[in-house]
């Protein structure tokens, strides 16, 4: 049955890596998944906070970053290491297969820390802001899904990587959520 998965897991992510390989993507996906194309986007959610909730805008903020913690020390210090499983573009039975679009890296590949975080960080900006803003939810979990798709394309990692990078990062978006519902009444 894991083998099965496995198979199914490479067969997919030499799809999409090879597979789709276009100019367009070989520009566009590298970019999607580097923080500082991102850092715009970061700072308008920080101005907007202050400037539309004045004080809750620091709530959001925090519990911002602490969504964006949860997320990071569950993907990366508690899971990768203890299944230390081989990025793709570090498999060696991979190595005439892999199109090296970005920097390796060292690291684990499952879960995605890049899919936990941003799908954590949506997820939690959904709960927050969609009362005021229905365009959120599209707009969010395309952006989440946008980073953990090019994970697969640029080579390091597989699609269950990023699979369950979203499930967990969904999970503590919706923690985080509710603890922020739970604890706003109260500013």
């Amino acid at each position: 049955m894991i083998e099965s998965l496995q198979q199914f897991d490479v067969e997919l992510f030499l799809k999409i890596h090879r597979g789709l390989a276009n100019p367009f993507f070989d520009w566009l996906l590298p970019l999607m998944r580097n923080r500082y194309f991102w850092a715009p986007l970061y700072l308008f959610i920080i101005i907007f906070s202050f400037i539309e909730y004045k004080k809750k805008g620091w709530y959001i903020i925090g519990m911002l970053l602490v969504t964006f913690a949860i997320g990071d020390m569950v993907a990366s210090r508690l899971i990768k290491p203890a299944v230390a499983r081989i990025r793709p573009c570090n498999e060696i039975t991979l190595a005439d297969d892999i199109i090296h679009r970005v920097p390796c890296g060292s690291g684990y590949s499952f879960p995605s820390a890049h899919a936990t975080n941003h799908f954590a960080i949506a997820v939690f900006l959904i709960f927050v802001f969609y009362d005021r803003w229905k365009p959120v939810l599209p707009i969010g979990l395309f952006w989440a899904f946008i980073i953990s798709f090019s994970q697969i394309y640029v080579g390091v990692h597989y699609p269950i990587d990023t699979m369950v990078g979203a499930i967990l990062g969904t999970l503590i978006g919706l923690l985080t959520s509710k603890i922020y519902k739970k604890l706003q009444p109260q500013l």
